[in-house]
């Protein structure tokens, strides 16, 4: 039985950061990207490239991890050497390659339909950095409400142009956090493109990282509630903006900071959330509430 107390957001800050930075300079690493989906954005050189993959990679992170590269490869491979022009240039017959396509809940069609509206961005934009800086405001606490335009922007385009028709497929390519998804996928590329770091591209320079979301995954949330930070069932968006704000008592310039290294404990760990054999090696033993 433990001693110690779990760590929680009224745990001692310097205490709870000490034991997050070991966690950081242990998997916070290049080289420890694979088999995350970050992995797709470092396969290009071009930032407007880095961009695009990063996007199709976030918006299909969800899922089983080899599954998940299984798709994100196909997917890549079909817009070939550039997923910029590919995008920037769709037209009706690049339609027809996406039609074998499927991962989980999402189809071709979902990808298409997403796609035509990608095209229009870059166009107008440039990419996609300019276009969520639309809805961006400094003053704003959290990116929440940039990502809400960004999203609704996307869809109310798609509606007007379909009878008022959205597809499941693309709502769930694009969820809102209006409707008070914890958006862990679109949270995700957030994190790539604004964080810089070992690990992070941090290609946006216009967005604070402060105003990040942590994206809670399967790890992060089972984590994040051992140790104390929230004790609900579900993983909403008020769920994910309390232990963001838990995390801003202990890192408040980058509350994001440590989502990579402890979603490594689940991924390459193979953390339960139960007592394994691995425990007494983990920084995080003796303060976790496993059972």
């Amino acid at each position: 039985m433990n001693s110690r107390l779990p760590l929680s957001v009224n745990s001692d800050s310097s205490q709870l950061k000490s034991v997050l930075e070991k966690l950081y300079k242990k998997y916070n690493r290049r080289e420890l990207i694979k088999p995350d989906p970050l992995q797709f954005v470092y396969e290009y050189d071009s930032v407007c490239d880095m961009e695009i993959a990063g996007f199709v990679a976030a918006i299909l992170a969800y899922g089983r991890v080899a599954q998940i590269e299984k798709s994100v490869t196909s997917l890549l491979a079909i817009m070939g050497t550039s997923p910029y022009e590919f995008v920037r240039n769709f037209r009706v017959t690049d339609r027809k390659k996406l039609a074998g396509f499927k991962h989980r809940f999402n189809t071709g069609d979902d990808i298409a339909d997403l796609f035509v509206l990608l095209k229009k961005v870059v166009r107008k934009d440039g990419g996609l950095e300019k276009f969520f800086l639309r809805g961006y405001n400094d003053s704003d606490k959290t990116v929440v409400d940039a990502l809400s335009g960004f999203c609704g922007s996307l869809l109310s385009e798609h509606s007007r142009k379909n009878g008022g028709q959205v597809s499941r497929g693309l709502k769930y390519l694009l969820s809102d956090p209006a409707k008070g998804s914890a958006c862990k996928r679109l949270n995700l590329f957030l994190r790539w493109m604004v964080r810089d770091d070992d690990v992070d591209a941090g290609l946006w320079k216009s967005v604070d990282k402060a105003k990040l979301i942590v994206p809670i995954d399967v790890h992060m949330g089972r984590l994040c509630r051992i140790l104390g930070f929230y004790d609900r069932k579900t993983v909403s968006l008020k769920v994910a903006i309390d232990i963001t704000e838990a995390f801003a008592k202990i890192e408040p310039s980058d509350p994001a900071k440590y989502d990579f290294c402890l979603s490594r404990i689940g991924i390459v760990e193979n953390c339960s959330g139960k007592m394994n054999e691995k425990c007494k090696m983990c920084e995080l033993e003796g303060y976790c509430l496993k059972k």
